[in-house]
């Protein structure tokens, strides 16, 4: 019963969430500069045609009316068709207004269809990689607070969150594909194409996952049941491993939904210099060409992967711990 009655206040929140997400992107993109229909008929149409496709497509209505429109596909499933992209598949650069293969473009569920799991993977091994790294570091420092494990913990940290993305990626790709041809850097051709942006990645994330690890495991040695079970002669392995480590891993749990959530906003510069044909190239292609169909199905799509990941998050947390409540 208290899985039900979790799972319908969750999801009404967000429901609430993404809804106002949804409003927020739809009426900043429509206040911005740049009419996405002259880039849509190319620049040398007259304007008269311009006025009247954009008209046809309720781009001149207000923009309460044009999201009450949108929102009416979303929930009947449709994202829409973007606005530069033919269902071909063609380059939309240069084409002339009248062009044919515009008329019919791609659909946003498709196009995000595509990108999303090229994003989840990479994610996922990014996730893998940080946490692999940060439980063997993370942990030695939690054991021994203010010990040598500690200190290189810190030195790591440090070292890490100091090294910007961007940099990091153009680095390892000169250095791993250019110089030692361990690893591909750019595009994909298959699953060896996604370690390197993971590395990068993992790098970014595992600071803050090794300090709230060796966090967790500090204070949960420093509490009474530590002390109980040594009396009662339990081996400090076993008291890690099966109650130091259990307790400590409510935080971290929850920092990782959270971070897994904000990778897929977060990967978009690495996808970027990489050309990684994940979301985050896509989304900043779609910036770029003011594709409104295709930003408003991506941020509605993030934002329903960030409440689900959240509510998954919390319920195994309730498990682990059944004291907290949602």
């Amino acid at each position: 019963m208290f899985v039900l009655s979790f799972l319908a206040r969750r999801l009404a929140q967000g429901a609430i969430i993404i809804t106002l997400v949804s409003l927020l992107i739809f009426t900043l993109l429509r206040v911005v500069p740049g009419d996405p229909v002259r880039l849509m008929v190319g620049g040398m149409a007259p304007d008269s045609l311009v006025e009247q496709i954009a008209n046809r497509m309720g781009l001149r209505d207000p923009i309460l009316v044009q999201f009450g429109r949108y929102a009416g596909q979303v929930v009947r499933g449709d994202l829409g068709h973007s606005f530069v992209r033919p269902a071909n598949g063609a380059a939309t650069g240069g084409a002339n207004f009248d062009d044919a293969t515009r008329a019919e473009r791609a659909p946003v569920a498709a196009l995000i269809g595509e990108a999303l799991p090229m994003t989840l993977q990479l994610a996922a091994l990014a996730l893998a990689f940080a946490l692999a790294f940060s439980s063997l570091v993370g942990i030695a420092a939690g054991l021994r607070p203010g010990g040598l494990a500690d200190r290189f913990a810190f030195a790591v940290s440090s070292i890490f969150i100091s090294l910007p993305n961007f940099w990091l990626a153009i680095v390892l790709a000169l250095l791993f594909s250019v110089k030692l041809g361990w690893l591909p850097a750019v595009g994909y051709g298959g699953f060896s194409y996604t370690i390197l942006p993971a590395i990068v990645l993992a790098v970014e994330l595992s600071p803050v996952l090794i300090r709230t690890l060796s966090g967790a495991v500090a204070a949960q040695m420093g509490e009474a049941y530590v002390a109980v079970g040594r009396l009662r002669g339990l081996t400090e392995t076993r008291i890690v491993g099966a109650h130091v480590l259990r307790n400590a891993a409510v935080p971290l749990l929850n920092l990782l939904g959270v971070q897994f959530s904000s990778l897929l906003g977060g990967v978009i510069i690495v996808e970027y210099i990489l050309d990684y044909p994940g979301l985050g190239l896509l989304t900043i292609n779609a910036v770029l060409q003011r594709d409104f169909p295709l930003i408003q199905g991506i941020a509605i799509v993030t934002s329903a992967i960030f409440v689900v990941i959240n509510i998954l998050v919390d319920l195994a947390a309730t498990i682990i711990d059944p004291r907290l409540a949602y």
